[in-house]
């Protein structure tokens, strides 16, 4: 499934998204306890505010779980390597500067993770062969 693309709100309501998905609110909660992606920021009455790209990750999991047939635990690992990759392909992109040519603090932040996530796996890979 698609996530929806007339997304014009900042937040949606856990009725709001679980309508969009004609899934039941507990299925979105149960979701969040399963996934470490999805995690929806709360208001001060402790109430879920899903953004734009919390629902497009429970579009992804719906994907997964109800139309391919994945288990939890195979959609967990399918998610963390779509994520690795797009953070692969992150690195590959020309960086945004400002206009006075500095990059975005941001995007240094983001390349600085990922290639330290980088590094941590050829330091355990290298590691396992010592």
């Amino acid at each position: 499934m698609q996530a929806p693309t007339n997304l014009t709100k900042l937040y949606y309501s856990i009725s709001e998204v679980s309508e969009m998905f004609q899934v039941a609110n507990s299925l979105i909660r149960y979701w969040e306890s399963e996934f470490k992606v999805l995690r929806p920021t709360k208001n001060a009455r402790g109430e879920r505010k899903y953004t734009k790209k919390d629902i497009e990750i429970i579009a992804q999991i719906y994907t997964l779980l109800k139309e391919r047939g994945f288990t939890i635990e195979g959609a967990n690992k399918e998610l963390m390597l779509q994520k690795q990759s797009s953070k692969e392909k992150k690195l590959d992109t020309p960086k945004i500067e400002n206009t006075d040519g500095t990059e975005h603090a941001e995007q240094i932040v983001e390349r600085l993770t990922t290639l330290r996530s980088r590094l941590l796996q050829i330091k355990n890979q290298i590691q396992k062969m010592g």
